[in-house]
């Protein structure tokens, strides 16, 4: 670093700074035009004398907020290595035509998301709500069953209220730090669930809760971890939950890859697409290499802002530590999560009194939802399915789909202009959607998952204190991973 980055570096918050809390952008705004990514990496530089200060690994919403605040540091020894040929991790754009875009991933933020609304503010991305006014369809086998939830799930409140309560005592952030984590992580979200003695009809609410907000059926949901997600929502599984008021509120104008795509752009080169890092060696020297398909470069510092399962994908030389080995090794990586798109010439639903929102028990859709343009120019309905029972082959699956929402929504539904479907675990680059911690996983490997090992920072919305899993809490986790460079840098 030279004197002025040192002076920059100095004068940097201390790591846990609050940020701005001021609220998002709400008016409307246009259509903006994003550079096109090269799709090419650029040979990485091997020089011996070419030592960055930072290099980050992978170019989602925790890489690029910590390259974006790298460079408002004054810090312009930096690089960003993607193995994919696009940026934005976990969230992803379909182009539907005529400026209309459908998220792939990640797409929704919602009160107390304040870091990921502050970075869209920043960049002039406009939000608008979620839609869902109208009817609620329930579909049980041939049964159907429709009413106005005003918003919400039907949380049985009184459940509801017994989790926000063991909520308070577990801290999102470090969930093994808990007072009770012994007790609470010995046992699953589904053991615990037997002992409410639930009707028939309230377990599987609570199994498709589990399944869209965690990942996983509730007798594989840790139920500490389950606390923990809560007590990110301010201890309220009605925030965590619902719609109205809820994590679900929000989207973002143009979808929410866009985040990424003008945080790269404004990076002007410092962005290497296509340039996977296979091994990353010295990392407990004063210069760690990081070599990949096109090339070595080395850097004082590195921060790995990959989810745990990914960075099993990297040789590390020497080996890591034994507890944070075991930590990447054993993370949870059997929920991909597939997402489909459908496409219709306008929100036919809307008129006839439902709000689009469909939830099947013992079926392939989970739950389908308005994912429509803010001017409902077009139709569109979003819908996570369970992958075993949904045809993998595009025009059965649409068939399979369009079958259900006729039942739910009426023959119309049978006629969608578009069909996209998008499965997360066929990507080589992401493996896994969400992350469905076991019981007994973090009293056994929690505390590996922050601590920064020799001249490694671990970065990813999964190391984030608040919002983990979600991307208020991967771009919490890249503020703090530059914080933490910018520190060691000052030692150097």
């Amino acid at each position: 670093m030279d004197e002025k980055q040192k002076r920059v570096a100095s004068d940097a918050p201390p790591s846990g700074a609050n940020l701005s809390r001021r609220g998002f952008l709400g008016a409307a705004a246009g259509a903006v035009a994003v550079a096109a990514m090269p799709s090419e990496a650029a040979a990485l530089r091997t020089n011996s004398d070419d030592v960055l200060d930072v290099v980050i690994v992978g170019a989602g919403l925790a890489g690029l907020t910590a390259a974006r605040d790298l460079r408002r540091a004054g810090c312009e020894s930096f690089l960003v290595l993607e193995a994919s040929d696009r940026v934005g991790g976990r969230t992803l754009n379909h182009d539907l035509g005529n400026g209309y875009i459908s998220e792939a991933g990640g797409q929704f933020i919602g009160p107390g998301q304040t870091a990921v609304a502050d970075l869209a503010r920043e960049l002039g991305i406009a939000t608008f709500p979620t839609y869902y006014q109208g009817k609620t369809v329930f579909l049980a086998g041939e049964g159907r069953v429709a009413m106005d939830l005003e918003g919400t799930f039907g949380t049985d409140m009184k459940i509801a209220e017994q989790l926000n309560e063991l909520a308070r005592g577990v801290p999102s952030g470090a969930p093994w730090q808990a007072e009770r984590a012994a007790e609470l992580d010995a046992m699953s979200l589904g053991d615990w669930l037997v002992k409410q003695n639930l009707k028939p009809e309230d377990r599987i609410g609570w199994s498709i809760g589990s399944l869209l907000s965690g990942g996983a059926m509730p007798a594989k949901m840790g139920f500490l971890h389950f606390l923990s997600m809560i007590n990110s929502a301010n201890s309220s599984y009605e925030q965590l939950d619902s719609i109205k008021d809820s994590a679900q509120e929000t989207r973002f104008v143009g979808g929410s890859q866009i985040l990424s795509q003008k945080m790269a752009q404004a990076l002007e080169g410092k962005v290497r697409l296509s340039a996977p890092v296979r091994q990353i060696s010295d990392w407990d020297q004063s210069v760690v290499s990081l070599h990949t398909d096109n090339g070595t470069v080395r850097a004082r510092r590195v921060i790995v802002a990959l989810t745990p399962a990914l960075c099993n994908q990297v040789h590390f030389d020497p080996p890591l530590p034994a507890l944070r080995h075991e930590l990447q090794r054993r993370w949870p990586a059997h929920t991909p999560g597939r997402k489909v798109t459908l496409v219709y010439a306008k929100p036919f639903w809307r008129e006839q009194g439902y709000n689009g929102h469909v939830i099947q028990a013992n079926g392939p859709l989970l739950w389908a939802f308005d994912n429509s343009p803010p001017d409902g120019s077009i139709g569109v309905i979003n819908t996570f399915v369970t992958q075993s029972m949904l045809a993998s082959e595009p025009a059965r699956a649409q068939a399979q789909l369009t079958d259900i929402l006729a039942q739910a929504l009426g023959d119309h539904a049978r006629h969608c202009t578009q069909f996209y479907d998008h499965d997360w675990g066929q990507d080589p680059w992401t493996i896994s959607c969400v992350s469905a911690i076991a019981p007994g996983f973090w009293t056994r490997y929690g505390a590996a998952l922050h601590p920064a090992v020799g001249k490694l920072i671990w970065s990813g919305t999964e190391t984030a204190d608040i919002w983990a899993g979600y991307m208020d809490g991967a771009v919490r986790s890249g503020h703090r991973a530059a914080l933490q460079a910018l520190q060691a840098l000052r030692q150097v």
